[in-house]
């Protein structure tokens, strides 16, 4: 299957944090990045757990929603469940979340996403439940 890139929508917590989203991958996975700042890390020195946490939930949850346009507009999703396993930390550089859809039906979906650093070592992966909101 083929889809078309979308346009995230911007949000409060995307300029907060400040992850860019790319939604254009054809297979319709997408990708996050965030460029590791001091704002960024914990009191051990490394990226904050919350925050792999944020980045996969983007992620996935970006991947349910382009999985609902197919070409249409983008549509929002809401976060069910998430469960993350944490395997490496990282102190700076660029991190990368890339999430994809792995299955589901119309309303609620199922996705799962992988938080790397810039040379490919993974740090975290979290498999979600999501659902449409209602607009």
């Amino acid at each position: 299957m083929h889809y078309p890139p979308h346009d995230a929508p911007t949000s409060g917590v995307q300029q907060l944090i400040g992850f860019q989203p790319d939604l254009s991958n054809p297979d319709g996975s997408t990708r996050v990045t965030l460029d590791l700042g001091p704002q960024h890390l914990n009191v051990s020195g490394v990226l904050h757990g919350g925050l792999h946490t944020l980045m996969l939930d983007v992620a996935a949850g970006f991947a349910c929603a382009r999985h609902c346009a197919m070409s249409g507009p983008f549509v929002p999703m809401l976060t069910l469940s998430l469960t993350t396993d944490y395997i490496g930390a990282v102190r700076e550089g660029r991190v990368i979340a890339t999430g994809r859809v792995t299955g589901g039906g119309f309303k609620i979906l199922y996705a799962e996403a992988q938080l790397h650093d810039a040379e490919g070592r993974l740090l975290s992966r979290a498999t979600g439940v999501f659902k449409r909101a209602k607009t």
